[in-house]
């Protein structure tokens, strides 16, 4: 296979046209086998499914944080209001603005540029700004699950002599677990397909990976349709995963 690329490539560099069949032999070989530049596209999706595991596990803590205190500063009592909570709630209500109000690709560009100018490590900042961004909405999202549980839940809990937090993690979580774990499959998959924008300020994923392989072969459509369909192909299996531990989920709730 190699000695026809070669003697392909030697045809092409004189002039002689290549029919279609050997023209997509020699660009499929440059894109991907040639000087096994497959693991370079391996190595990428590594590197992304770390940025996005990290970003997701940043994301689900700070979003659960930032739910937790903007619910609980809602069911006070009006005469029994904590101020430390209503401060806290407000920090919560002016990060979810910011960051929902502002596009990722400057949020990014002001972590890797003004915040952690001199870090090197432009992989692990494009993480933390994906994982930041992800914990405004994933707030919204468990929040929007915590309000759905019946406030009696609540009542009943702190009846039995339970405080806030052990009726919150033991009795109203679990139950809005079945309610949010679709958004959160939902936020999963589009920190994954964000995962690519990392690459703007030198994240070295798998579109990274896709431009340095273009920078040698100045031919961009075989590595940007192998980009696309490995974003494709892991999307439809996390996809595949979700809706299976949804099945599950519902099998265990009618039994």
């Amino acid at each position: 296979m190699e000695a026809q690329f070669e003697m392909l490539s030697e045809m092409a560099k004189n002039g002689d046209k290549l029919n279609f069949g050997q023209d997509f032999f020699v660009k499929f070989y440059q894109a991907f086998l040639y000087s096994d530049r497959w693991q370079q596209y391996f190595k990428g999706v590594g590197t992304t499914l770390l940025v996005t595991a990290i970003a997701l596990v940043l994301g689900v803590v700070l979003g659960a944080i930032v739910a937790m205190v903007r619910v609980g500063h809602a069911q006070q009592k009006p005469h029994h209001r904590n101020p430390i909570l209503g401060v806290l709630n407000a920090v919560c209500q002016v990060y979810v603005t910011v960051i929902r109000g502002t596009p990722m690709m400057v949020q990014l560009l002001i972590m890797s540029m003004v915040i952690f100018a001199s870090s090197r490590n432009f992989t692990m900042v494009g993480a933390l700004a994906l994982g930041i961004n992800s914990g405004a909405y994933v707030s919204e999202v468990i929040r929007g699950g915590l309000m759905a549980v019946d406030p009696g839940q609540m009542e009943a809990g702190r009846s039995l002599g339970l405080n806030y937090m052990t009726t919150m993690f033991g009795i109203i979580i679990p139950q809005a677990i079945r309610s949010i774990l679709p958004s959160l499959g939902n936020e999963f998959i589009m920190l994954l397909k964000d995962s690519s924008l990392i690459t703007v300020i030198g994240g070295k994923e798998l579109l990274y990976a896709a431009q340095g392989v273009m920078n040698r072969t100045y031919e961009p459509m075989f590595p940007l349709l192998g980009v696309a369909a490995t974003y494709l192909v892991l999307v439809m299996l996390f996809s595949a995963l979700l809706a299976k531990f949804e099945r599950r989920l519902a099998q265990s709730d009618r039994r």
